[in-house]
């Protein structure tokens, strides 16, 4: 037993690359899926830098066949000869194995730049089993390796003549399975940040391939159009006002802003910032300058053309912001992120920028397209209508519920448990199902609520029209902890609230409403992982004299093979209301915490993807979206 002393002794100093093996989470954010991907950006980045700065023109990104990335670009390629620091290594050695070695800090390499710390790629070589560097650089190509921790195994050799002449860096690494939850790398999740890097930077080309066996697949990126290409990308599903991106841009010694937006008759608006490249999810003062300047400028245009009238009142920037789609891609010599992932950029001379060339450049695009200028207009003040019908709403729907229980919706069949931790609320079709649903139930515990037919779609409904909604209303008295930005998690009554829809099409699809429900209105109760999906047997069979319920047609199948000489018949569940209510409590009630699919979305930035894919048709690729991106995917088969 320690004896409380605290000396000199148990200070503990981390040398080299060892502070990034010990404390990962630090430098890439985590160690699951996100942590191992960033492993690839930090690379990528490297080589986006040199794009950037006038030098590279093709960036190659391969996974390989046994696990591992390799990243190539056509840049001039780390330096090859001694560094002043450490003269017994060469520049490359260092920067790969010293933290905060790098090209960013200062001097004529770059003047823009992804990165700042210092860290990617040394953070790559710490976290990696094996690191492969060739450098094609001066006509030559060296080479030197890594083992686990960013150890050389020798110094950096010339193995040969450099291909062509070619110049540039190619990284190949094999993520350590000792420091990550899973080592496997998803193709969709890097073609994503590949396409998105290749809008970024107009004309770079950018390859992908997969060589891992039965993922096989190549991919060409290359935009000539730039942000505007990735705005037109961005509202393809969707139905832009106008068929113009306005796009503007401006320039200082040391820093540059270049915007593309276009509107859409959505009702949410989707705003991506960008920083030397680097996707800032949480924004920053980019985003504020920009938001800022576009609230003025659409304002004063609207009071200029006596679109507003002078006892109208201004429109908020989210009446203008309905629909829109915006890219904000800055680039500055210093930028000021918030942490080694980079999600947030701090640099206030960059606010000053946007709101200057929001301000002068949107006022002059307004000005010289007036067809497109009033359509922004008519659609912000249809937004500001619908805002102050919404707050109406709101505040009935808050005053039905202000007395504890006087609001609940007459059709819940609540449970007797007031502790939220254990009750769960069932969400189920019609009166029948609700009838079984309440039979098969633990009355302590479980709540049925049930709502007629599909609820309204709340991706194609304002809020306004969404609040007068009965069966929407029902569910917010019933789960009690308000909407929106007003939805208060701890005033929640159930900490499982669960879809408990029938096994057929029109099942799928009230599932699929209610998710992008709680998706765009409830959105903490989605993230703390209280919403479950229930999914009932399809098949009932007799095995001798047990009854055995099988998922869909895929587990029959499944079922008969491993049981060729079955002849009892299959019984087919059409729904919760014609399953007897034993059935119903035991294959699907009673295990609620075993039988579910619970949703927690991994990353907010998933949300708009998953409503468009939660609201398709495509029943396998909904499927698949969920198992793929959920953190807790726990699906057992009944």
């Amino acid at each position: 037993m320690s004896d409380g002393t605290y000396d000199a002794s148990d200070i503990t100093v981390l040398e080299g690359l060892e502070p990034v093996r010990v404390r990962p989470g630090m430098y890439i954010g985590s160690t699951g899926s996100s942590g191992l991907h960033h492993l690839i950006w930090e690379v990528v980045d490297n080589a986006i830098d040199e794009a950037m700065a006038g030098y590279c023109t093709r960036i190659d990104v391969t996974l390989l066949a046994d696990g591992g990335c390799e990243v190539r670009d056509d840049g001039r390629g780390i330096p090859v000869a001694p560094h002043p620091h450490d003269p017994t290594k060469s520049t490359a050695e260092l920067v790969l194995t010293t933290l905060h070695a790098g090209g960013k800090f200062g001097g004529n390499g770059y003047k823009m730049s992804g990165g700042l710390h210092g860290v990617g790629v040394s953070v790559v070589n710490a976290l990696s089993m094996r690191l492969e560097l060739e450098i094609d650089r001066e006509g030559k190509r060296h080479a030197i390796a890594f083992e686990k921790g960013g150890n050389a195994v020798g110094p950096l050799k010339v193995v040969g003549d450099a291909p062509r002449s070619r110049t540039g860096t190619t990284v190949r690494f094999w993520p350590d399975e000792t420091i990550f939850d899973e080592v496997e790398f998803r193709a969709q999740t890097v073609l994503e940040r590949l396409q998105m890097m290749a809008f970024l930077n107009r004309g770079l080309e950018i390859r992908f391939a997969d060589q891992r066996p039965e993922h096989e697949q190549q991919q060409i990126y290359r935009y000539n159009g730039g942000i505007q290409d990735f705005v037109r990308h961005l509202n393809e599903s969707k139905e832009p006002l106008f068929k113009k991106v306005c796009n503007y841009g401006q320039s200082e010694e040391d820093q540059e802003v270049e915007v593309a937006l276009q509107w859409t008759s959505s009702y949410h608006e989707a705003i991506f910032s960008f920083a030397n490249g680097i996707a800032t999810t949480e924004g920053g003062m980019h985003e504020e300058g920009f938001k800022k300047a576009l609230t003025n400028a659409v304002n004063r245009y609207a009071r200029a053309r006596n679109l507003l009238k002078e006892s109208d009142p201004n429109f908020q920037g989210e009446d203008i912001r309905e629909g829109l789609t915006a890219i904000i891609s800055v680039r500055l010599t210093n930028p000021q992120f918030e942490g080694q992932t980079k999600a947030k950029l701090g640099n206030v001379s960059v606010r000053s920028l946007v709101e200057r060339a929001t301000n002068e450049k949107l006022a002059e695009w307004l000005e010289e397209s007036p067809k497109e200028g009033n359509q922004i207009v008519q659609k912000a003040l249809l937004a500001q209508r619908a805002r102050v019908a919404a707050r109406h709403a709101r505040d009935l729907t808050r005053r039905k519920s202000a007395l504890d229980g006087a609001g609940l919706p007459g059709k819940l069949v609540d449970c007797s448990s007031r502790n939220a931790k254990e009750s769960e609320l069932f969400i189920v079709e019609g009166n029948s199902a609700a009838g079984s649903a309440k039979r098969g139930r633990d009355p302590r515990t479980q709540a049925i609520l049930p709502i007629r037919g599909k609820i309204l779609n709340v991706e194609k409904a304002r809020v306004d029209k969404m609040l007068k909604n009965a069966e929407i209303q029902a569910l917010i008295m019933a789960i009690g902890a308000g909407l929106a930005d007003e939805f208060d998690l701890a005033k929640v009554r159930y900490n499982k609230v669960i879809i408990l829809a029938d096994a057929d099409v029109d099942g799928s699809h009230i599932r699929t409403l209610l998710l992008t429900f709680f998706l765009r209105q409830m959105r903490p109760l989605v993230e703390a992982g209280f919403v479950y999906v229930a999914q009932p047997p399809l098949y009932s069979t007799l095995v001798g004299t047990s009854k055995t319920y099988l998922k869909d047609d895929a587990a029959r199948e499944i079922f008969l093979a491993a049981h060729p000489n079955h002849n009892k018949p299959f019984e087919r569940l059409k729904g919760l209301g014609e399953m007897d209510w034993d059935e119903l409590r035991d294959t699907t009630m009673s295990v609620s915490g075993r039988t579910l699919l619970q949703i927690s979305m991994e990353e907010a930035a998933l949300a708009d993807q998953a409503c468009s894919i939660l609201m398709g048709d495509d029943v396998e690729v909904r499927r698949r979206f969920i198992q793929e991106n959920a953190k807790d995917v726990r699906f057992l088969d009944i």
